[in-house]
């Protein structure tokens, strides 16, 4: 069993906005029926309702997937990209969520502690101006309390996994410190005018920022290595009138 480990570095933000890839929306609403004018009644059509835009090992990922990630401001859109642009961005990294998560359900079980579940929610809170708009937001995006603490608490289980499995891997020399120190901190803290301050006061600081670093490098090779062993389609370019509406849109019968 992996042992929990608080990860407060960007690498923990980046992942964590992406949470929401992890458990799909439980739930569609059923289209009402309607009749004729002259009471014959009238066949409903099934109306679609979501669509899958991707399938990571028979595992699909909904339109509405990236829907909650945009909704609830968990990313935020690059100057001059537009929504398609942003929405593919997601999708990507989305199904880069799901090929970690289902490789976490095959190596093991991680303990999360209900505080730091509670804290990523505050933090999650903190992006809307009052608690009503917030409620508002998640009742919109068709979500609970509970149903966040559960991707919520999905995801940090990820980041510990990234951290116990590729961790090990980083290692950040004194050589190493003193070169970035030199080349980079020197150098940014003179172009902006600023005093170069000590070595010893800057070290760790440039320790974790170098480790972080190669992290997100074993991470990007991981996921390709991932990707690599693992069946994924995206159909996030396929008209939806052409896909098989069982395999890869979600539409309610009519009853």
């Amino acid at each position: 069993m992996l042992a929990f480990r608080s990860m407060g570095s960007s690498i923990d933000r980046a992942l964590f906005g992406f949470l929401l890839a992890v458990i799909p929306a439980a739930g569609f609403a059923v289209p009402q029926t309607t009749a004729a004018a002259a009471g014959t009644p009238v066949p409903p059509v099934a109306k679609l309702l979501d669509r899958v835009v991707a399938v990571v090992d028979e595992d699909p990922i909904l339109s509405s997937d990236i829907d909650r990630v945009i909704g609830l401001g968990l990313v935020e859109q690059k100057p001059g990209e537009s929504a398609d642009l942003l929405r593919r961005r997601v999708l990507d990294q989305l199904i880069e969520q799901r090929l970690r998560s289902h490789e976490i359900d095959r190596t093991g079980f991680v303990q999360v502690p209900v505080e730091e579940i509670e804290r990523q929610i505050a933090e999650i809170r903190a992006r809307f101006p009052d608690e009503a708009s917030f409620e508002r937001r998640l009742l919109d995006l068709g979500m609970t309390r509970s149903t966040l603490a559960q991707l919520v608490a999905r995801q940090i289980a990820v980041l510990v996994y990234i951290d116990e499995r590729l961790g090990p891997r980083v290692f950040v020399s004194l050589d190493d410190i003193r070169d970035y120190y030199a080349s980079t901190l020197t150098a940014e803290a003179e172009k902006r005018g600023e005093k170069v301050p000590p070595l010893e006061d800057v070290r760790e600081d440039i320790r974790a920022v170098l480790r972080e670093q190669r992290l997100n490098v074993e991470l990007a090779r991981w996921s390709e290595e991932l990707r690599r062993n693992s069946d994924v389609e995206s159909f996030y370019d396929e008209p939806v009138n052409l896909l098989p509406p069982l395999l890869r849109t979600i539409e309610k019968p009519p009853r």
